[in-house]
């Protein structure tokens, strides 16, 4: 089992749930969340005092996944978030050792379902 964790663009989360959609990968957690990385962010003004904005709005994904979904998953990120532009997003992959259903008590992948 794993963990999918991917950072994207706001804009790209439709893109990206049609693309796991297709890749029969249903199920995650979507949350708001903000960060900078390569893009170093952006200046504006407010009442003519120059702001230097370096944590950008980012969609933050998580994805538990059997081992047979996970390459299925990444190639469905990567298909809806990409743009080719710097600011695409990253994805982690992160060992996942237990998962319980609750309203069960399924444990491992039968949880992830």
């Amino acid at each position: 089992m794993k963990l999918i964790i991917a950072y994207i663009q706001p804009h790209k989360l439709n893109d990206v749930k049609k693309s796991l959609y297709k890749a029969e990968v249903y199920k995650m957690s979507v949350t708001n969340s903000l960060g900078c990385g390569q893009q170093k962010g952006y200046h504006e003004s407010y009442r003519g005092v120059s702001i230097e904005v370096n944590l950008l709005k980012k969609v933050r994904l998580e994805i538990a996944v059997n081992e047979d979904f996970v390459e299925k998953t990444i190639n469905a990120v990567i298909e809806g978030a990409r743009t080719g532009q710097i600011g695409d997003g990253k994805i982690f992959v992160l060992d996942l050792p237990e998962c319980i259903r609750i309203r069960t008590g399924e444990r491992g992948g039968e949880a992830i379902g």
